[in-house]
Parts: structure tokens; C-alpha cells; sequence
């Protein structure tokens, strides 16, 4: 990333015990690239270190900088000016966030996690925090941001941080779709599981067995099941109602799967369904199939026609 390369900075301030952290963790969550407590005369040198392996050099991934009263050097008349000068001199798109909160409210949260203030070691929390609010004082005045966490409870500031700083496509969660059979065993990191057993089973017709679920005659032969249709719009429907909150929660992976006796036909044609269905709505999921190169085995499949749907 050069210098010259116009930057989105959003400088991280207020007071300790305000939830800094909490909000520093939920911008990285969301993509952004966060450094904590970095001494502002190495700003510069920062933004001119290239963005590390894996990262796409043309993206413009934001930088949050956590800055408070215990950064070396702190003094928040510079900060002001050194966010003015990012602005003019280098066009850098510059905002700061300032988390405030009562003082009563603060003293609380010390005491109830047994911390001292880092500006009163020696003394009750409340001198460390009036010392705190006047060396900020300047910093607050000048945020563009203020978010008072006083009746916030660590899940609200991560929202209140989502709402305001969630950029289109960064933030979005990694969406997997993904197939499996049950009788290899159940995905341990499933968000939500889908058992595509009552459909009739392909792995019985002998034509089909050798077949996956991306074959079409294969496809077609599921697809005839009268059961079919309705289930797979009812599972869609569910998951376009959920995976938009599971977003807003803050997660930052969702798995779905989609499970048959061995992995290789119903969950494979309906993870490969439900995925484009997805996509035409508006969300960018990617397909794994955990069983589909397995070998078909009739002992998985447990029971032949004739008796119920393996």
C-alpha cells in the first residue's frame, strides 16, 4: 500500500473501560485491518508497509487505530492535527470514534472485573477516570463519531459497531453450502443441518448408483420425488429469512448442510440447488461436497427398496 494511495482511517478513541476493545475486535471481524495503541509517529511508516501475503493490493481494506491515554507519547492536540494533515496533505478518508461513558458506569465495570485504571494504580478508579476524560477532552470535541456505551451491553456495541461501519462485501460472512452422507458422520461445524432422507434414494437404481448428484438423470430422478419441490422452497425461504441475522449477529462464517445416507446423490443435488438459488437472491455462497467422491457401498445405504427410504 503506498503512501500516496488515499487510505480509509478510522482512529479509535475514549475511555478505558468503554469498550475499545470490544470495538476494535468487532471492525476485524468485519474485515477491517486494526492496530492497537500504535505510537501516531509510526503511522506513516505503517501505511507504507505493504499489506502482508493473501492480501489483494488493489482492495481497499480500512485501517482502525486504537488510540488511547496509555499510547506512548498520547497527547490529543497532536492527534487532532495529525488527522487534519492525513486529510489535506495525503487524502487519506479520516474518521475517529470516541466511546464515552458515565463515570458512575465505569467505576462499576472496575470494580466488577477487579482492574485497576491504568492513570490510577494507587488511587480509587475515579481519579484515573477524571484524568482520563480531560486528557480526551480534545479528542471527543473532534470526533466525528461519539457512541455513549453507558446502558450498552457488550453484544449492543458490537451491533452499534456493525450498523455504522459495516462496508458492502467486506463484512459479509463466508457462506458454505455444503453436502455430506450421515453414515460417514455428521459436520461438527454445521450452523444449520438439512437431512435429505426422505426423498427416494438413486443409490438403488442401478443406472444411477455410480452417478453423483450433478448428473442430470440423476438430478431428475430426485427432482420427481412429489415431495420434492415444496421442501426445497420452504428450506430456501427459511434460509433467506435467516442467514440476513445470522449477518447482523456478527457471524463470520455460516455453514449449511445438507445430508443423505452417503453423501454422493440427494445432498449433493440439493446443496448444488439451494446454492444457485441463493446466489440468484443476492448472497455468494461456495460449494463443498464432503462424500461425493466416496465409493457407493450398499452396507451404508441400510435398506433396499421395498422397506422406508434409506
Amino acid at each position: 500500500m503506498s503512501f500516496e494511495t488515499p487510505k480509509t482511517i478510522l482512529l479509535v478513541s475514549g475511555l478505558s473501560g468503554a469498550g475499545k476493545t470490544t470495538a476494535l475486535k468487532t471492525l476485524e471481524d468485519m474485515g477491517w485491518e486494526v492496530v492497537d495503541n500504535l505510537p501516531l509517529v509510526l503511522l506513516d511508516r505503517l501505511l507504507n508497509t505493504p499489506l502482508p501475503e493473501g492480501h489483494d493490493e488493489g482492495t481497499d481494506r480500512p485501517l482502525a487505530l486504537g488510540i488511547d491515554a496509555r499510547t506512548r507519547g498520547f497527547d490529543a492536540a497532536a492527534i487532532v492535527q495529525r488527522i487534519k494533515a492525513l486529510r489535506s496533505r495525503h487524502g487519506h478518508d479520516v474518521e475517529t470514534l470516541f466511546l464515552d461513558c458515565s463515570g458512575a458506569e465505569l467505576e462499576r465495570r472496575f470494580a466488577e472485573t477487579r482492574r485497576r485504571h491504568p492513570l490510577a494504580t494507587d488511587r480509587p478508579a475515579r481519579h484515573g477516570i477524571a484524568r482520563e476524560r480531560e486528557l480526551t477532552e480534545p479528542l471527543r470535541r473532534w470526533a466525528s463519531q461519539v457512541i455513549d456505551t453507558s446502558s450498552l451491553t457488550s453484544n449492543g456495541l458490537q451491533q452499534e459497531i456493525r450498523n455504522r461501519f459495516a462496508r458492502e462485501g467486506l463484512s459479509d460472512p463466508v457462506l458454505t453450502i455444503l453436502s455430506f452422507g450421515y453414515s460417514r458422520g455428521v459436520p461438527l461445524n454445521a450452523d444449520l443441518m438439512f437431512d435429505m432422507r426422505f426423498l427416494r434414494n438413486p443409490h438403488w437404481e442401478e443406472d444411477l448408483r455410480p452417478k453423483t448428484g450433478l448428473d442430470p438423470d440423476v438430478a431428475a430422478y430426485i427432482m420427481a420425488d412429489p415431495a420434492y419441490e415444496e421442501a426445497v422452497q420452504r428450506i430456501e425461504q427459511l434460509l433467506t429469512l435467516l442467514l440476513p441475522r445470522y449477518a447482523e449477529s456478527g457471524k463470520s462464517y455460516i455453514t449449511v448442510a445438507f445430508g443423505c445416507t452417503g453423501g454422493r446423490h440427494r445432498s449433493v443435488h440439493v446443496a448444488e440447488r439451494v446454492a444457485r438459488d441463493l446466489q440468484d437472491a443476492g448472497f455468494s455462497p461456495t460449494v463443498s461436497h464432503r462424500n461425493m467422491e466416496s465409493a457407493p457401498q450398499d452396507a451404508l445405504e441400510k435398506r433396499r427398496p421395498g422397506g422406508p427410504k434409506a
